[in-house]
C-alpha cells in the first residue's frame, strides 16, 4: 500500500493573516492593503472579523506580489493585467511557484 503522508498544509482550509504574510515574507498591513486594492481578493471573516483565507486567496496573493514585487508593475498595471489574463490563474501561478521553488533550491546550493 502506498502512503500518502499529507502535511499539516495540505490539510488546512483556512490560513490567519499572520500565517499567510509569512508565506508570502511580507508585513500583514501589506496584505490588507492588497485586499483593500485588489477587489478579487475576499477572504472569509469569522464572528470575531479575523480574516481566514483559503489556498485560493492565497494563490491570489501570490500572483499580485509576483506582478508587484518582482515584475515591477503598478498596482493599477497589476489591476489590468490580472483582468486581462487569458491564461487561466492557477495555470499561471503553478509555473510561478515551481519557478520559485527551483530559485529557492538554487540559492540553497550557493556558498
Amino acid at each position: 500500500m502506498a502512503r500518502t503522508d499529507k502535511s499539516d498544509d495540505d490539510l488546512k482550509r483556512y490560513y490567519s493573516i499572520g500565517e499567510v504574510a509569512t508565506k508570502l515574507g511580507v508585513k500583514t498591513s501589506l496584505i490588507r492593503f492588497w485586499e483593500n486594492e485588489f477587489g478579487h481578493i475576499k477572504p472569509n471573516k469569522n464572528s470575531r472579523g479575523d480574516r481566514r483565507f483559503t489556498k485560493e486567496n492565497i494563490q491570489q496573493l501570490r500572483e499580485v506580489y509576483h506582478l508587484v514585487r518582482e515584475r515591477g508593475f503598478t498596482l493599477e498595471g497589476a489591476r489590468r493585467e490580472i483582468a486581462s489574463s487569458t491564461q487561466p490563474k492557477t495555470d499561471k501561478q503553478e509555473i510561478v511557484d515551481r519557478l520559485t521553488e527551483v530559485r529557492r533550491r538554487l540559492a540553497a546550493l550557493q556558498f
